[in-house]
């Protein structure tokens, strides 16, 4: 017994031993705040930067443009050299954001990406505003909408059911997003029915204008749309966090490739570019529409979305054959809730500061071209699962849609 006794003594004491050595701390010259990789130079952070994505071939564009801008070349010239250039401006935003937002937190992450994640279509909007070019603002607005519930979403079931046969997502914060779509449709029904009321035959006959009346009402819902999206950030960042913990769930080993201040240099840069871009692009509409036949309604709903859209449709397709579905219903109906919600109705707050009269009056035919794409929407999304066949429902909707405004005329803008 006493052998064994020495042997458990002797056992312990190199257990001790191991212990201790374990506890011993690093010494001086190692501390263990500093055990991570020094932070990249300043030619890395741009060779990152560049590498980040093979759409930063398009970046030759951006100085073409301002040269084609410069040199007064053709309208067509410029409009194509500018919608090429603001497709990787777009990338490079939406990387910069999601590099910030690894070290902020969600929380803050999630706001950036609230204000970033549409900063293109914001900025386009706000140059045409600006010129009052009010149809190519709502059009825009409209497009934007339709394309990432539409095109987006549907290219995102279609990829994903290609390689997938069925796939889940958060069926409840889908439905909520769908939801408060739903609710800015209802912004947007409203003005159209409001004019469609009051504009009967005996009261043109009698000259009455009902331009502050729409405008007031326009002012008022779109205060109620900004408050319904703070209160929709608020629901999502703080008091139900956890219906949106399977949404956008980072890899363990995705760490911020770039420094604070270089992420926010970038962000800076990209956006001062795009805003000149953006404002050549704009600036060419005029010419578009009247060399090529097309409608400043098809301009603004078919082409502008798919500059600003493009960075989303490349995310949202790639992680739907990754089978994060959650992720991918979150860039594209999330998009479009963000632009109802919050893009529109700043516009016309903005348009109200200006002096412009921008309103949430559509016509008829893009109301119900809008209410269309949330009601499909809403269907296909309400039972939690996807497959090839109802993104494939949803791309034709997209291309009918397409066809009808391709064909809509200029005489009735």
């Amino acid at each position: 017994m006493s052998s064994e006794s020495q042997r458990k003594s002797t056992n312990s004491s190199q257990n001790n031993t191991n212990i201790n050595t374990t506890l011993i701390p690093s010494p001086p010259s190692s501390p263990v705040l500093h055990s991570s990789s020094a932070p990249p130079t300043l030619f890395e952070s741009f060779k990152i930067i560049f590498l980040s994505s093979w759409i930063n071939v398009l970046l030759i564009f951006v100085p073409l443009g301002y040269i084609a801008f410069g040199l007064k070349w053709s309208n067509t010239s410029v409009f194509v050299i500018n919608f090429l250039a603001i497709i990787p401006l777009a990338k490079l935003l939406g990387f910069a954001t999601e590099d910030i937002s690894l070290r902020v937190g969600q929380t803050i992450g999630g706001l950036l990406n609230a204000t970033f994640g549409n900063a293109v279509e914001l900025i386009v909007s706000i140059i045409a505003l600006k010129e009052g070019q009010i149809r190519v603002v709502q059009a825009s607005i409209l497009g934007s909408i339709i394309s990432n519930l539409l095109l987006v979403l549907g290219m995102c079931f279609v990829a994903g059911g290609f390689y997938h046969k069925e796939q889940k997502f958060n069926m409840t914060a889908a439905q909520t997003s769908s939801s408060l779509m739903a609710l800015a449709c209802i912004g947007l029904i409203i003005p159209a029915a409001f004019i469609s009321s009051v504009e009967t035959p005996e009261i043109v006959q009698t000259g009455s204008d009902h331009t502050s009346e729409l405008l007031n009402l326009s002012h008022g819902t779109a205060i109620v749309l900004l408050i319904i999206y703070i209160l929709y950030l608020l629901f999502q960042l703080k008091t139900h966090t956890h219906l949106y913990q399977d949404e956008g769930v980072i890899e363990d080993d995705e760490q911020p490739q770039l420094t604070l201040i270089v992420s926010f240099l970038l962000l800076a840069a990209v956006t001062v570019a795009v805003a000149f871009s953006a404002e050549y692009l704009v600036g060419s509409i005029e010419g578009i529409v009247e060399t090529s036949g097309l409608s400043k309604t098809f301009v603004g709903l078919i082409l502008l979305p798919i500059v600003g859209n493009a960075a989303e449709h490349v995310t949202a397709v790639t992680v739907a054959m990754k089978n994060k579905m959650d992720l991918a219903i979150n860039v594209a109906a999330g998009s479009s809730m963000q632009i109802a919600l919050f893009v529109s109705p700043l516009l016309v707050i903005l348009g109200w500061i200006i002096g412009q009269q921008m309103t949430l009056f559509f016509r008829t035919f893009e109301t119900i071209v809008l209410f269309i794409s949330v009601l499909i929407t809403n269907y296909l999304i309400q039972d939690g699962e996807s497959n090839w066949l109802e993104g494939a429902m949803l791309l034709a909707t997209y291309v009918i849609i397409a066809l009808a405004f391709f064909f809509y005329p200029n005489h009735n803008e």
